[in-house]
């Protein structure tokens, strides 16, 4: 399964690693990431794929807000037909 993955929020170091990590934890493959500084807010949007993931997707939900809330961050996941469908013109 794929999903898409946001983070928002004021830019601080290790963002990017931390979300990295608790992924690659999981056995959660990047696909693509994007990241955008506008003066001190940071964005990033990554499609992953959770194949081989040892954790179902409300875990990995779970784990990333309390990443998110332990950062200061919003952090959150959805899964690609559900990101497609709320995206779709």
């Amino acid at each position: 399964m794929r999903a898409f993955i946001t983070v928002i929020g004021k830019d601080k170091v290790g963002i990017i690693a931390a979300v990295c990590v608790l992924l690659s934890e999981q056995n959660v493959n990047i696909l693509d990431i994007s990241q955008t500084l506008f003066q001190e807010s940071f964005t990033m949007i990554m499609q992953v794929d959770m194949t081989q993931s040892s954790a179902p997707f409300e875990t990995l939900s779970e784990r990333l807000t309390q990443l998110g809330t332990d950062m200061d961050l919003t952090i959150r996941i959805q899964r690609e037909e559900i990101f497609n469908a709320m995206h779709r013109i």
